[in-house]
């Protein structure tokens, strides 16, 4: 692919015209977060002078389908594809000498997070929150390394408060725990966004998402050796912190907006201590603003490939899958099946439902529907489905603790039926068209 780093990836925006750089001073509370929002969607910004730091700072990276679409070398269709088929047939990495680690120019073993532009991003968060470090573990049962973005709140100059959702680092950090013993951690800022949509894959335990980064570059994940920790870590990045999760420690950690543009609520959560940190000669810090875009895709892309996947083993026929922006791309998802049986919308719905519990609703439309046309798929619910016959509704399941509708995490689900009635009258449904219309060229017609 050629791409290795955030900068090569910068590069790439400047030539498309999809970075704008900020050289006015601006304050690391509130204003670069509000700056990102205002350019969300449009392009990514690079601000060059934060007041009390001496690092740039880039957000906004990737903050459409179709962005993501020329990461990955494909079009905006085939994205999904790709991550499924990555995902599939996963290809080992390498570790690299120091030398050729750009990561290991410079080395320091005294952390002080403050000399890093370390946003604060909503007015009730709770302080400064690193939001798009790509935190690296290793079972301690097996040695698989597993790759997670959480969410980490400074608490000091070397520690960091970490929300763990029931998922695999809580997993590790059990066990390790239980054993009396820290576990070890690195966390690596500043990639590129084909190595941030690996982090993201939903997959069974034991499946190493560095592999997952491989498949997608097409070429094996050049890693290097952590300083203080047992780890492998991105050669590439802008810069990594290594350090320990300690055992028996918690601290308040919260309030802090997340994705469903809620506030995830404070409580003590477990604590990191870094040992090390290691960048270039001269970073650039990269943050995500929650709720924007570039949050909701980078989390969305991943979790459609492995929907698609768990689907398809249910309903080989089904097409795409599609969490919407509306659904904050966790919890509403659209599948297109070409439907060949009576029923097969419901086995759609089962396994949605059960490739992720963050799923509360599913549409299931023909493939004659855009997905990512929320008035098309609505057209489809308002003339192809009737309440009584086609919606499936399912009373307090697991979902997610951070959808404040929940209750505590559990929470209703809804399959709707959306696709033409098999074996319906054909002309019944069939969907009006204009010839030529796609083609026609008003602009030739008007006069100016």
């Amino acid at each position: 692919m050629g791409m290795k780093s955030l900068r090569d990836w910068l590069q790439v925006l400047e030539q498309k015209k999809l970075l704008r750089r900020v050289e006015r001073d601006v304050d690391r509370k509130f204003e670069i977060s509000a700056l990102g929002k205002k350019a969300d969607g449009k392009y990514a910004l690079l601000f060059n002078n934060i007041k009390e730091a001496n690092v740039p700072l880039v957000t906004g990276i990737a903050s459409t389908r179709e962005v993501f679409a020329a990461a990955l070398g494909v079009t905006k269709a085939e994205v999904v594809g790709k991550f499924a088929a990555a995902q599939a047939s996963p290809r080992e990495w390498k570790v690299v000498d120091k030398t050729s680690a750009p990561v290991k120019e410079v080395i320091s073993f005294d952390v002080d997070l403050s000399k890093l532009p370390i946003p604060v991003h909503h007015e009730k968060d709770g302080g400064a929150y690193i939001t798009a470090g790509v935190l690296i573990a290793k079972d301690p049962l097996t040695g698989i390394p597993n790759l997670a973005i959480h969410r980490l709140h400074v608490l000091g100059p070397n520690k960091l408060g970490i929300l763990m959702l029931p998922r695999h680092l809580w997993q590790f950090y059990r066990t390790a725990e239980a054993a009396g013993k820290p576990l070890e951690i690195a966390i690596a800022i500043g990639l590129d966004p084909v190595l941030m949509l690996a982090s993201q894959a939903i997959t069974p335990l034991g499946v190493d998402e560095y592999t997952i980064a491989s498949a997608l570059y097409d070429e094996p994940l050049e890693l290097v050796k952590g300083e203080t920790v047992d780890l492998e870590v991105p050669a590439h990045a802008e810069i990594v912190l290594e350090g320990r999760l300690l055992p028996h420690v918690r601290k308040t950690e919260g309030p802090f907006g997340e994705y469903p543009k809620y506030y995830g609520p404070a409580s003590p959560k477990p604590v990191i201590e870094l040992t090390a940190i290691t960048t270039r000669k001269s970073p650039i810090y990269h943050t995500i603003v929650p709720a924007t875009m570039e949050h909701l895709l980078l989390g969305a892309i991943p979790r459609e490939g492995g929907m698609l996947q768990v689907i398809r083993s249910a309903v080989p026929n089904t097409l795409a899958v599609h969490l919407t922006p509306g659904g904050t791309c966790r919890y509403h998802a659209v599948v297109s099946i070409e439907k060949q049986n009576e029923g097969e919308a419901k086995n759609v719905m089962f396994a949605a439902f059960s490739s992720s519990q963050e799923i509360k609703r599913v549409v299931v439309v023909d493939k004659d529907v855009d997905i990512f046309d929320p008035t098309d798929v609505e057209w489809a619910m308002a003339t192809r489905c009737q309440a009584g016959r086609d919606v499936m509704i399912v009373e307090r399941a697991l979902g997610n603790k951070l959808d404040p509708s929940s209750d505590d995490g559990i929470s209703d689900k809804m399959g709707i039926d959306a696709t033409v009635p098999y074996g319906a009258d054909p002309f019944r449904f069939e969907r009006i068209r204009i010839p030529g219309e796609e083609t026609i060229d008003l602009t030739k017609y008007i006069e100016t």
